[in-house]
């Protein structure tokens, strides 16, 4: 059946694969036989001192050109004439890296088997990769959303490997908001009768159904009340269907995104999500911000409904070197860090000067 994961008899493409070896998993398993797959961009120079780490968003993957257009190239905010720019897919993804869809030791894919992950275990197999790859030290790590969480992460965890850190539309802990529609997600998709419990990939047919949902309910977090009112209001969309405008257009985001994302992914980095803390065993998330001594950039959008202002305005209060907090206008919400890249670019660019 189609997954919508990347799988071994596909085309790499521009994909590369590095293995990082056995990866001790906070919860005391270890996932064995780990596989980091990844997309680079540039040239290391001499001393080492130009390479970028770019931490994907949720269903984003290691080809940045793909989902973050006009941002990497020459002349542009990641400027591959400048910079060496690494993006490693996430552990547990579905595009390349091992995840769910991978194939465990017994030559049977991992499915249900598959070990539950936090976003510590995630920055912990973005080390490993560092380190298999000969990176000393990043000049700069910047994600979106969870990008940005694994980049505090980096920032508290590791001072020494980055010299600076961007967190754009993100947070230092998830809220019960988050949480609350998060979980109708999952729950959307673990209810899905061709679901079978995670071990779907020899079935005809798998959790579309589900995963259509999940998306649809997520796609309306990403944009904006607004938006959806001014672009499509009551407006039918003219068919056979009888549909409303705005409801062909979340069928849309659900097809595309079930063409390319494995539903068991979806589960296990919306968990990982769910599960976000800084300040868990650190004295809480003041505590933990209050040991950043590298500069931070935390960025927000003004409209941004699932991950709002003040939670990038928390980072930029508590992190003591944090440079005064970024508000991108943009009527797009959460997805205005994909729309409104000549302002995200700018921002790089002043990051990449604060860097150490």
């Amino acid at each position: 059946m189609n997954t919508g994961a990347w799988l071994e008899s596909h085309d790499p493409g521009e994909r590369q694969f590095l293995s990082i070896g056995s990866l001790p998993l906070e919860s005391g398993e270890v996932l064995p036989e780990v596989v980091i797959a990844y997309q680079s961009w540039g040239t290391i120079n001499s001393t080492q001192d130009n390479v970028i780490l770019i931490n994907h968003a949720l269903t984003g993957f290691p080809d940045v050109p793909g989902w973050w257009p006009s941002m990497v190239g020459p002349g542009l905010p990641f400027d591959t004439e400048k910079y060496f720019i690494v993006c490693p897919n996430v552990i547990g993804g579905c595009q390349g890296s091992t995840g769910p869809s991978s194939i465990a030791p017994d030559g049977k894919r991992w499915g249900s088997r598959f070990p539950a992950l936090n976003i510590r275990d995630m920055v912990a197999a973005e080390v490993a990769f560092t380190d298999a790859m000969g990176i000393k030290k990043y000049k700069l790590a910047v994600g979106p959303s969870l990008g940005g969480m694994r980049a505090l992460e980096w920032a508290i965890q590791h001072p020494d490997r980055v010299g600076a850190i961007c967190t754009i539309g993100s947070s230092a802990v998830a809220t019960g908001d988050q949480i609350g529609t998060a979980s109708i997600q999952i729950r959307a998709i673990k209810t899905d009768p061709f679901f079978n419990n995670g071990d779907y990939y020899d079935q005809e047919k798998g959790p579309e159904v589900g995963m259509g949902i999940a998306r649809r309910i997520a796609h309306l977090t990403y944009r904006t009340e607004a938006e959806m009112d001014i672009r499509f209001g009551r407006q039918l969309q003219g068919d056979e269907t009888g549909r409303y405008a705005v409801e062909s257009y979340l069928d849309h985001q659900a097809q595309k995104l079930e063409k390319r994302f494995d539903a068991n992914t979806y589960i296990a980095l919306t968990e990982a999500m769910n599960s976000h803390d800084v300040g868990r065993d650190r004295g809480g998330v003041a505590a933990a911000l209050s040991t950043i001594k590298i500069p931070v950039i935390a960025v927000g959008i003004d409209t941004d409904r699932l991950f709002p202002v003040r939670l990038q305005a928390e980072i930029a209060e508590l992190a003591p070197a944090a440079a005064p907090l970024v508000v991108i206008s943009s009527p797009f919400g959460h997805d205005g860090f994909l729309v409104e890249v000549e302002s995200v670019g700018e921002v790089i660019r002043q990051a990449l000067n604060l860097s150490k």
